[in-house]
C-alpha cells in the first residue's frame, strides 16, 4: 500500500511518500522537508508534495508535535492547528490520521536495526520490558512503549511540559532566572534547542561564563544559536559553551531517569528528535548518564536500564506510515 506519512515539527514538516509492504516493512518513494513556519496549515503541504512528484497515495497519517485531542491538534510550537477531519476532507483519502509525534517514531521503533542506534549504556534489558522515548528538537517529545501479548502498544505523552525539576545548585539558579521569563518552567524550556540556548543565556547573564565576542557574533550571523552551541562545545573552542551542553546533558539525562521510573523501563530508553544524534559524544562525557542514574534509592534500577540514541532520521516517518497502512 502507499501511503502518505509525516513528522511535523515546530520547525520543519517532513512529508514522506511511502510504499508499506509488511508491519514494519516500507520503502521511502519520495521525501519533501519544508520549513512549518512558512506554510499557512497542514493540508497545502501534503497537497503540494503530491503535486510535486505527481503520485497518488490511499491513505495519509501525519505525527505531529502536539497532543491530539478528539482528533484536534493544537500545537504550542507550530503556527496552525489541524483537525483531523478538514485534514481529510482536503486530502480526498480514504483513511487520513493525525498521532502524536511521537507516538508516531514509537511506532517506528521496529524498523530499527542495530546501526540505526548508538547505544550510551548497554544497562540489562528485560525482554518484552516497557519502553521510553524521550527526544529533544524543537521542544520535549515523549511516549511510551508496553507489551501486550505479542507487541508494543504506543502510548503519548506531554511529559516535555511537565514542570522542570533542577537536580544541581546550578540547575535551581537556572530555574529561578527562568521563572520571570516564562513563569511556568517546563522541562522544555531547558531540555530542546531554545533551552541549550537558555542555559547559554543564562550562564552568561549570570556572570557564571564569560561570553566571547566571535561566538555571538556567529550567533547573530547563523540566525539560530543552538546549533553554534553544539558545535563550539563540541570542539571545546568555548567554555561557556562546553558549560551550556554540561548543564543541558545533565537535565536531559535527570528527565530521561525520570521517565525510565515513570513506566519503569526495564526494556530500554530511547533517545529521539534531532538534538540527540548530534550529540552523542557529550551524551558520552559522563553528566548525562551520571543524572540518569542518580535516584537515590532506584539508583541500581536506572544503572540498569539500557540507553540508546536513533540514529536513523525517518523512525518517525516509517511509524506514521505503519499507522496509516494497518490501523
Amino acid at each position: 500500500m502507499r501511503v502518505l506519512a509525516g513528522d511535523i515539527g515546530g520547525t520543519n514538516a517532513r512529508l514522506a511518500v511511502v510504499d508499506v509492504t509488511g508491519p514494519q516493512r516500507g520503502r521511502i518513494v519520495a521525501e519533501r522537508r519544508y520549513p512549518s513556519a512558512d506554510a499557512p496549515g497542514l493540508a497545502p503541504l501534503a497537497l503540494r508534495i503530491l503535486a510535486e512528484t505527481g503520485l497518488t497515495v490511499e491513505r495519509a497519517c501525519f505525527g505531529i508535535a502536539c497532543p491530539v485531542v478528539n482528533g484536534d491538534c493544537d500545537a504550542p510550537n507550530l503556527p496552525w492547528s489541524v483537525n483531523a477531519h478538514e485534514l481529510a476532507d482536503a486530502l480526498r483519502l480514504e483513511r487520513t490520521t493525525i498521532i502524536n509525534d511521537f507516538l508516531a517514531a514509537g511506532h517506528g521503533l521496529p524498523v530499527l536495526v542495530a546501526d540505526d542506534v548508538e547505544t550510551v549504556q548497554e544497562g540489562m534489558p528485560v525482554s518484552h520490558g516497557p519502553v521510553a522515548l524521550i527526544g529533544a528538537g524543537t521542544g520535549l517529545g515523549e511516549a511510551f512503549l508496553l507489551w501486550r501479548g505479542d507487541r508494543y502498544d504506543v502510548h503519548s505523552s506531554e511529559g516535555g511540559h511537565a514542570s522542570f525539576a533542577p537536580t544541581t545548585p546550578e540547575l535551581r539558579a537556572l530555574l529561578d532566572w527562568l521563572v520571570p521569563r516564562y513563569g511556568h518552567v517546563s522541562c522544555e524550556r531547558v531540555i530542546s534547542g531554545p533551552g541549550l540556548v537558555n542555559v547559554y543565556e543564562f550562564l552568561v547573564a549570570s556572570g557564571a561564563e564569560p561570553e566571547c565576542d566571535a561566538v555571538r557574533k556567529v550567533m547573530q550571523d547563523d540566525g539560530d544559536p543552538a546549533p553554534v552551541i553544539a558545535e563550539h562545545a563540541l570542539d571545546r573552542r568555548d567554555e561557556a559553551c562546553v558549560r551550556a551542553m554540561e548543564l543541558f546533558t545533565t537535565a536531559f539525562g535527570a528527565q530521561a531517569g525520570n521517565l525510565a521510573l515513570t513506566v519503569l523501563a526495564s526494556g530500554g530508553v530511547y533517545l529521539a528528535g534531532g538534538i540527540a544524534p548530534q550529540i552523542i559524544p557529550a551524551l558520552r562525557w559522563g553528566h548525562f548518564v551520571n543524572a540518569l542514574r542518580d535516584k537515590g534509592r532506584l539508583s541500581d534500577f536506572t544503572t540498569r536500564v539500557p540507553v540508546h540514541v536513533i540514529t536513523n532520521p525517518d523512525v518517525a516517518i516509517y511509524g506514521a506510515a505503519a499507522v496509516a497502512a494497518h490501523d
